[in-house]
């Protein structure tokens, strides 16, 4: 029941899946079983989002834990601590649709994703963006901030994309190459890394009082 609810909630969102909806592909006769599990829809919906975001959690916890140990820390290395066990779920897990639901709610039901996580499921989430902060000094603050906010969406939809394309066995040039999510990498470095251009700087200053520094 969970596997098709995930896959469900992947495909037509939160909004979009019923419980019959579910009850049905999972080849169950009435709602008593899902009720008597997991309450209701969004508690179905919440565990689901729990157990992915605990296995990454630990993963990226582990990956910075071993970074700091051996001096290790540059922008790609904690990149890499964001999204490898991201792509590492499906096959440790056989969660093979969770990065479509979480992207699908993080674009459509994002305070319930927040609500979910606790902010206690995204720990090695927050020491990412934080190692990120300290590594990109040159970037004033608020926009280094707005920049991850930023890359997480972008993140989460282009990870979808390469999730979906694997299911279906048909990766085409976007996801077939060796380098492609290396290239992908790059992407991520580029957005938080390069220089701020004379425009955006310009409209940082005026939309800080009195145009005062954020670093």
């Amino acid at each position: 029941m969970k596997e098709e609810a995930q896959r469900l909630f992947a495909l037509r969102g939160l909004d979009g899946v019923s419980v019959q909806d579910i009850i049905s592909a999972a080849g169950q006769r009435n709602s008593a079983s899902l009720r008597y599990y997991f309450g209701n829809k969004l508690e179905l919906a919440r565990e689901l989002v729990v157990d992915g975001a605990q296995l990454i959690d630990e993963d990226r916890q582990a990956r910075l834990d071993r970074l700091e140990v051996e001096g290790g820390i540059t922008v790609r290395a904690v990149l890499g601590a964001l999204i490898f066990p991201m792509l590492d779920l499906a096959e440790r897990t056989g969660q093979a649709t969770y990065i479509r639901m979480i992207a699908n709610l993080q674009l459509n039901n994002r305070a319930f994703l927040r609500e979910a996580l606790e902010n206690k499921w995204n720990l090695g989430y927050q020491r990412c963006n934080a190692q990120l902060r300290d590594l990109l000094p040159q970037v004033p603050l608020s926009l280094l901030d707005h920049r991850l906010s930023l890359v997480g969406i972008y993140g989460n939809a282009a990870l979808a994309a390469w999730e979906a394309s694997r299911d279906s066995g048909e990766s085409g040039q976007l996801w077939s190459p060796d380098y492609a999510v290396s290239s992908l990498m790059d992407t991520f470095e580029s957005v938080l890394a390069t220089e701020p251009s004379e425009e955006t700087r310009s409209l940082l200053s005026e939309s800080e009082d009195g145009g005062q520094s954020s670093r």
